[in-house]
């Protein structure tokens, strides 16, 4: 029985337009199976499908809702600027207040440029740190994603691995030669690589909180021994705070942790579900960049005035401290629920939880890395995935992705997912 007929309709007529009938590949279910669901409207912690279910949502737009979907002050902002034009190729004020906004929340950041998605952000920040230096490697950590580009596609994990594919073909070998991959949370590995290679090494591009293979914590003083590493050799760190940023703490993963990297990528928050990405740090190195340096980069949408004021209005939204200690407290409560709910079950599950974002493992094995990551029973979650979309809860459609919660889960929400999950673990 097809519980979802104008979505499989919709996902048919999809495939003959768009490659694989999606727009991203992991929207396609291929890691779970089935049809995807193609959504009609979303409000506070619920999404409505075509078929016209309701779902609670813990993917939010794959992070960016921390508030919730279409928070009437953002959605106002939006509808307001709106009136006054969408885009202008131009300056304008608005630019400036979100770059003061994520500056004064990021120390390590002295200077900040927009773009319009995360991947742009991340191959800029490579560029601008292979500017800087004088060097061509670049160190990426296996399972870690930093967008699609050609670069970054070596080991990537989330989609890719999902999916299982190769590292992508149409990327050339002599430039996935310059990419160095190494485990997550393995000093000794990182400091074996710049051991060998250190001079030539441009930048270490990490998520301190790896989002892209599931939730994945750093092991205690990993950060900081990444820091060390790369201040010895004068390699440029930089931290992916895409997922992380204004997400693990207001200040992001840099501010739970304590470190101080040299250049930060942002992204989905500070769009308020909007497209924007931005990438910044050090005076000295963000200088490098075109009008006043040589490293040119570009984007004529960069800083257009409806996502700038939807970022804006949610971040002058989330300096208010309750919000963070709402997140922390509900998401603690639904990863015990499910840890509880798949024990009573006989399933085995390992669940990591970094503030709001959190992955349960189909595993018995404590994921540290994308080794462990692996050997996640995929099948078994992709049962648990859709008897919970019977119950009324959409998950992310993959085992390597996180878990984002927002400050619409309610405890009464929160306590409903965990009874929908008692049944679907019965079902794995």
């Amino acid at each position: 029985m097809n519980n979802y007929p104008i979505s499989s309709q919709l996902f048919e007529r999809a495939k003959q337009v768009i490659p694989g009938g999606v727009n991203s590949p992991v929207r396609a279910f291929r890691g779970v199976g089935g049809t995807p669901l193609f959504i009609k409207s979303a409000k506070g912690c619920f999404l409505h499908d075509a078929d016209g279910r309701e779902y609670i949502d813990y993917v939010g737009s794959w992070g960016p809702m921390i508030l919730g979907h279409a928070h009437p002050e953002i959605i106002a902002a939006i509808q307001e600027v709106a009136t006054h034009g969408t885009s202008f190729g131009a300056p304008t004020e608005l630019e400036i207040e979100l770059a003061e906004e994520v500056i004064r929340a990021y120390p390590s950041i002295e200077k900040l440029r927009l773009t319009s998605s995360g991947t742009e952000a991340t191959m800029s920040a490579l560029r601008v740190a292979r500017g800087f230096t004088g060097r061509a490697k670049i160190v990426k950590f296996e399972g870690c994603y930093h967008g699609h580009g050609d670069s970054l596609l070596v080991k990537a994990g989330s989609g890719v691995a999902t999916l299982g594919l190769p590292d992508s073909p149409g990327v050339l070998p002599e430039v996935a030669s310059n990419t160095i991959t190494v485990p997550f949370n393995d000093v000794p590995a990182l400091e074996a690589v710049f051991d060998q290679a250190g001079a030539e090494i441009a930048a270490v591009i990490i998520e301190p909180v790896v989002g892209n293979m599931g939730c994945v914590p750093p092991q205690e003083g990993y950060l900081q021994a990444v820091r060390d590493i790369t201040a010895k050799h004068g390699t440029v760190l930089i931290f992916d705070e895409v997922m992380t940023g204004f997400r693990v703490a207001f200040g992001g993963a840099q501010e739970r942790y304590g470190i101080t990297p040299d250049m930060t990528t942002l992204g989905k928050i500070i769009g308020g579900g909007l497209p924007v990405g931005a990438f910044g740090g050090k005076r000295e190195i963000m200088d490098c960049v075109a009008p006043v340096g040589p490293v040119y980069q570009a984007g004529t949408l960069s800083g257009n005035p409806l996502a700038v004021t939807a970022g804006l209005t949610q971040l002058r939204l989330l300096r208010n401290p309750e919000i963070y200690a709402h997140l922390e407290r509900v998401t603690k409560k639904l990863v015990a629920g499910f840890t509880e709910a798949a024990s009573e079950a006989g399933v085995s599950t390992v669940s990591n939880r970094v503030g709001s974002m959190c992955t349960a493992f189909f595993t018995a094995e404590p994921v540290i890395d994308w080794t462990t990551a692996a050997k996640s029973d995929r099948e078994a979650f992709g049962r648990f995935f859709h008897a919970m979309l019977e119950e009324g809860v959409y998950l992310a459609p993959s085992q390597f992705e996180a878990a984002f919660v927002s400050y619409a889960h309610t405890d009464e929400i929160i306590e409903r997912t965990i009874a929908a999950a008692r049944k679907a673990f019965a079902k794995v």
